[in-house]
């Protein structure tokens, strides 16, 4: 249940640079900035400004929760389990990220409070891109508030996962990607990163592909976020080494949910990745994103604990985490050579049907595209562009 009171004073949030309100994102802000140059990404999170960052907490009529989110995809025996083997207890989730987040460990412990978590108790660790902690980068509003959500959504979804923050000098893909590459390697106590998350990108550019790299690593799933402009492709989400997690609005309560196609989510066909074997659709000659999907809309969005204060987030940062930590329900194995968590997907649907591991998402649109391949841009019976395969019905998929 959530408390009525608020410690502290709300965060002065009017240092975000607002953005214009595209549609069905009513009275909400961009945390973080348009890239200056090609290059450079920028973070996906959407707040909501007309809820949140007062000392009345939101409602949980207007916000989702972790049991909630649970429920939704099927996740609460697991995440619920005592059962070391179901619950994640032994699987450890990265977030890579860019700048600091001075108060992520207080704002993690503090959603877990209000949200009715059990205690982390040694769940956090904070390093920087070589995976030392210290020294720690210097700090940002916008990529701050990102942390807070991408953490907690790992929290919302796996309780008992390890979750390891690794801060990226700055959000130029050079040292974001040497964040990616010391997640995969990095060892807690002998346990091995099984998915990594990607809340961040930007318009694809023709030297992409010399960055994608870091990305490709074996075994470990690592998710990323498909972009929060609708129609279109970013990078990293067009790798094909990695799961682009595309975006959906999410209505109802436990147990009566509806599901469609959210309006910002990223879709679309690669400029300049090539199509990976096991993607078969007809549309794209090239890399097709996304793969799969969950909860973006901010209108449908999350309950977020940022400075001590309560708000509500959406955009497709909150669906990457989501998904990295159902990989590491489902119990992923870490690294393995040759091994492609994405792919495995697209194998699980195809051999047991989308309907059996998945829900397979038929209605929304997240812009125009060409008839012939209307299923790039909207919700569609089987394969579409923003929702992908569709969004997690329990593990099995994963």
């Amino acid at each position: 249940m959530l408390l009525a009171v608020w410690p502290g004073a709300a965060p002065a949030e009017a240092q975000a640079t607002p953005s214009p309100n595209p549609p069905n994102r009513p009275e909400s802000v961009h945390v973080c900035g348009t890239p200056a140059h090609v290059g450079i990404a920028r973070c996906h999170s959407w707040r909501r400004t007309d809820r949140g960052g007062n000392p009345r907490a939101p409602s949980p009529a207007t916000n989702l929760l972790p049991s909630q989110l649970q429920d939704v995809y099927g996740l609460t025996a697991f995440s619920m389990s005592s059962d070391p083997l179901r619950n994640g207890s032994n699987q450890v989730v990265a977030i890579v990220d860019a700048y600091d987040h001075p108060n992520a460990q207080s704002d993690l412990d503090l959603y877990r409070i209000q949200t009715g978590l059990p205690p982390c108790n040694g769940c956090f660790r904070k390093v920087n891109q070589n995976g030392l902690a210290s020294p720690l980068p210097s700090g940002d509003v916008g990529w701050a508030q990102e942390i807070a959500l991408d953490i907690e959504m790992v929290s919302a979804i796996c309780p008992k996962c390890k979750i390891l923050l690794v801060e990226a000098n700055s959000n130029y893909y050079e040292d974001l990607g040497q964040a990616v590459i010391t997640a995969a390697h990095y060892s807690w106590d002998g346990l091995p990163t099984r998915a990594i998350s990607n809340s961040y990108g930007g318009g694809e550019f023709p030297t992409e592909i010399s960055y994608e790299g870091a990305y490709n690593q074996p075994g470990i799933a690592v998710t990323v976020s498909t972009g929060d402009a609708g129609y279109g492709v970013e990078f990293p989400a067009a790798s094909s080494f990695v799961t682009a997690v595309g975006g959906t609005s999410l209505f109802g309560s436990t147990g009566s949910w509806s599901q469609s196609a959210w309006s910002g989510a990223g879709s679309g066909c690669s400029q300049h990745i090539q199509k990976p074997s096991w993607q078969h659709d007809s549309g794209c000659s090239k890399r097709t994103v996304a793969d799969v999907s969950a909860v973006a809309d901010p209108n449908t969005g999350v309950f977020v604990v940022y400075n001590g204060a309560p708000y509500i987030f959406g955009g497709t940062s909150v669906a990457s985490p989501i998904i990295a930590s159902v990989y590491a329900l489902a119990g992923n194995t870490g690294p393995t050579s040759g091994f492609k968590p994405g792919e495995f997907l697209y194998q699980k649907a195809s051999y047991s049907g989308i309907a059996a591991t998945l829900f397979d998402i038929t209605s929304g649109s997240n812009g125009g595209c060409p008839r012939k391949t209307a299923y790039l841009c909207a919700g569609a019976n089987g394969y579409d562009g923003p929702t992908g395969l569709g969004t997690p019905r329990g593990i099995g998929a994963f």
